[in-house]
Protein backbone atom coordinates (compact mmCIF):
# COMPACT_ATOMS: atom_id res chain seq x y z
CA UNK A 1 0.00 0.00 0.00
CA UNK A 2 1.28 3.68 -1.14
CA UNK A 3 1.35 6.17 1.92
CA UNK A 4 1.83 9.45 1.44
CA UNK A 5 2.86 12.19 4.25
CA UNK A 6 2.74 15.86 3.20
CA UNK A 7 4.47 18.52 5.20
CA UNK A 8 5.09 22.21 5.35
CA UNK A 9 1.53 24.17 4.92
CA UNK A 10 1.00 26.81 7.24
CA UNK A 11 0.03 30.65 7.47
CA UNK A 12 1.99 32.88 5.61
CA UNK A 13 1.52 36.83 4.48
CA UNK A 14 0.81 37.56 0.72
CA UNK A 15 3.86 37.24 -1.29
CA UNK A 16 5.47 34.87 0.97
CA UNK A 17 6.82 31.36 -0.21
CA UNK A 18 6.26 27.94 1.28
CA UNK A 19 7.85 24.26 0.60
CA UNK A 20 5.19 21.71 0.80
CA UNK A 21 6.84 17.96 1.19
CA UNK A 22 5.25 14.68 -0.09
CA UNK A 23 7.19 11.81 1.45
CA UNK A 24 6.25 8.57 0.03
CA UNK A 25 6.62 5.21 1.38
CA UNK A 26 5.31 1.14 0.20
CA UNK A 27 6.32 1.23 -3.69
CA UNK A 28 9.35 2.18 -5.18
CA UNK A 29 9.49 5.88 -5.84
CA UNK A 30 10.52 5.62 -9.45
CA UNK A 31 6.97 3.57 -10.06
CA UNK A 32 4.73 6.83 -9.07
CA UNK A 33 3.93 9.53 -11.03
CA UNK A 34 2.82 12.30 -8.37
CA UNK A 35 0.82 15.10 -8.50
CA UNK A 36 -0.37 18.08 -6.22
CA UNK A 37 -3.56 18.96 -5.21
CA UNK A 38 -5.57 21.80 -3.76
CA UNK A 39 -9.36 21.98 -2.29
CA UNK A 40 -10.16 25.49 -1.86
CA UNK A 41 -12.85 26.32 0.87
CA UNK A 42 -16.07 25.80 -0.76
CA UNK A 43 -14.59 24.76 -3.82
CA UNK A 44 -13.77 21.49 -5.78
CA UNK A 45 -10.39 19.64 -5.70
CA UNK A 46 -7.96 21.32 -8.37
CA UNK A 47 -4.74 19.97 -9.99
CA UNK A 48 -2.07 22.54 -9.02
CA UNK A 49 1.22 20.63 -10.55
CA UNK A 50 2.32 17.01 -11.86
CA UNK A 51 5.88 15.30 -12.16
CA UNK A 52 6.43 11.88 -13.62
CA UNK A 53 8.71 9.45 -12.45
CA UNK A 54 11.03 10.70 -15.53
CA UNK A 55 10.65 14.33 -13.93
CA UNK A 56 8.56 15.36 -16.57
CA UNK A 57 6.34 18.57 -15.22
CA UNK A 58 3.11 19.97 -15.89
CA UNK A 59 1.69 22.69 -14.16
CA UNK A 60 -1.92 24.49 -13.66
CA UNK A 61 -1.97 27.88 -14.92
CA UNK A 62 -2.14 29.22 -11.87
CA UNK A 63 0.88 28.21 -10.71
CA UNK A 64 3.17 28.59 -14.04
CA UNK A 65 5.81 31.26 -13.46
CA UNK A 66 5.04 30.77 -8.78
CA UNK A 67 5.06 27.90 -8.13
CA UNK A 68 8.05 24.70 -8.92
CA UNK A 69 7.83 20.72 -8.48
CA UNK A 70 10.47 18.83 -7.91
CA UNK A 71 10.98 15.01 -7.08
CA UNK A 72 14.07 13.75 -4.67
CA UNK A 73 14.41 10.12 -5.59
CA UNK A 74 17.22 9.81 -2.97
CA UNK A 75 14.59 10.67 -0.56
CA UNK A 76 11.50 9.65 -1.99
CA UNK A 77 10.10 13.16 -1.56
CA UNK A 78 8.12 15.63 -3.99
CA UNK A 79 8.47 19.37 -3.04
CA UNK A 80 6.02 22.38 -3.97
CA UNK A 81 8.05 25.37 -3.82
CA UNK A 82 5.35 28.30 -3.94
CA UNK A 83 6.65 31.52 -4.14
CA UNK A 84 4.55 35.06 -4.63
CA UNK A 85 1.67 33.43 -2.46
CA UNK A 86 -1.61 35.20 -2.66
CA UNK A 87 -4.89 34.80 -0.86
CA UNK A 88 -6.42 32.81 -3.35
CA UNK A 89 -4.14 30.09 -2.99
CA UNK A 90 -5.35 29.45 0.79
CA UNK A 91 -6.69 25.47 0.41
CA UNK A 92 -5.64 22.09 1.67
CA UNK A 93 -3.22 20.91 -0.42
CA UNK A 94 -2.95 16.70 -1.20
CA UNK A 95 -0.43 14.95 -2.65
CA UNK A 96 -1.59 12.50 -5.10
CA UNK A 97 0.08 9.57 -6.63
CA UNK A 98 -0.36 6.99 -9.40
CA UNK A 99 1.62 4.00 -9.59
CA UNK A 100 2.71 3.46 -13.27
CA UNK A 101 2.71 -0.33 -13.15
CA UNK A 102 -0.93 -1.08 -11.81
CA UNK A 103 -2.73 2.43 -12.06
CA UNK A 104 -3.52 2.48 -8.57
CA UNK A 105 -4.30 5.97 -7.33
CA UNK A 106 -3.19 7.19 -3.67
CA UNK A 107 -4.21 9.99 -1.66
CA UNK A 108 -2.36 12.29 1.07
CA UNK A 109 -4.20 13.68 3.96
CA UNK A 110 -3.67 17.06 3.19
CA UNK A 111 -1.83 19.89 4.23
CA UNK A 112 -3.33 23.57 4.87
CA UNK A 113 -2.19 26.73 3.22
CA UNK A 114 -3.45 30.21 4.78
CA UNK A 115 -2.37 33.47 2.81
CA UNK A 116 -3.15 36.08 4.52
CA UNK A 117 -3.93 39.63 2.74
Amino acid sequence: QVQLVESGGGLVQAGGSLRLSCVASGSPFNSLAISWYRQPPGQQRELVAHISPGSSIDYADSAKGRFTISRDNAKNTVYLRMNSLKPEDTAVYYCFARRTWDASVHWGQGTQVTVSS
